[in-house]
């Protein structure tokens, strides 16, 4: 027998990157991840250990969690789905409920200094609060908004509210029609910061309404906010500071903040000691999502 026969008969042992590399039946990996509650930590400690558990955790352990920790949002944004299957993969959806991306000064939105990214112990998502950042126009569409999260910049400047957001059936809704209809580009120097794919920004568009700024707790022109390919959004805005004489609006306006031109379509915190801000509503329309400690 020749040394290449015997090399091809017993093959160089795998190293720990190896797809089969400690893991045998997926099965008994849900079980102990369902006994734990899916765990946000330790889903992503089982993904970083090699290729086959990313993959497993891409293909399964993301979606799991997401069912798991906002089971009625879940629910509504894969309706009418194909196969199911949500824009930018369930990794990304993972990301987005648990994880504040920070914000850096843009174009139309300047900091001091940029205020450091996340992971959120809890945050309130809300289609009634997606309503609001909807022009008149693209109300059809549905869209479900966290409450902003509070970042403190000092003592001489507001806190800075940072928010995120997913459309149902973003390849389907009239506002991305509306994008493309009006030829807006793309933002050069900006990702999405759940999926990596190039955003839109919503100022540059002039399809921000009036009636995000009262749902953020902001005033009109002090906020911006980004919409990707997969239907994430992500967004910022000075926070009003508020006295025992002074409330904040949240109710709808019904006008869109911007004229169109065209007008043919119908359509609990730990870290960083800043915490979700909610409005109090426990409404059906909304939901909570809890994660866990920040991983260190």
């Amino acid at each position: 027998m020749s040394s290449t026969q015997r090399r091809r008969l017993n093959p160089p042992s795998q190293d720990s990157d190896s797809d089969d590399s400690g893991f045998l039946d997926e099965r008994i990996l849900l079980l102990v991840l369902e006994s734990i509650k899916w765990d946000l930590q330790v889903i992503c400690l089982t993904a970083s250990v090699n290729r086959k558990l990313r993959a497993t955790a891409k293909r399964l352990l993301w979606r799991k969690l997401c069912v798991y920790r906002a089971p009625r949002m879940v629910a509504t944004l894969a309706n009418g789905a194909p196969n199911g299957r949500i824009g930018g993969g369930w990794d990304s959806l993972a990301k987005l409920m648990f994880y504040c991306c920070g914000c850096e000064s843009t174009r139309h939105f300047k900091l001091s200094g940029p205020s450091p990214s996340h992971f959120a112990i809890a945050s309130r998502f809300s289609k009634t609060s997606g309503r609001s950042f909807l022009t008149k126009k693209c109300r059809g569409d549905l869209l479900f908004v966290s409450d902003p999260c509070e970042h403190p910049m000092g003592d001489k400047e507001d806190d800075l509210g940072i928010y995120r957001g997913v459309f149902r059936g973003f390849m389907r809704s009239k506002t991305r029609a509306c994008l493309i209809r009006r030829q807006v580009a793309f933002e050069e120097r900006v990702r999405c910061p759940y999926c990596g794919t190039r955003v839109w920004s919503m100022t540059t568009a002039r399809l921000v309404p009036k009636s995000a700024a009262r749902r953020l707790g902001s005033r009109d022109g002090r906020l911006e906010y980004f919409v990707c390919v997969n239907g994430h959004l992500h967004g910022t805005c000075w926070l009003v500071p508020l006295s025992s004489d002074e409330e904040v609006c949240d109710q709808e306006e019904d006008g869109d903040g911007d004229d169109d031109d065209d007008g043919s379509e119908e359509i609990d915190g730990k870290a960083y000691n800043h915490q979700t801000v909610t409005n109090g509503s426990t409404s059906s329309l909304g939901e909570d999502v809890l994660g866990d400690e920040p991983i260190n």
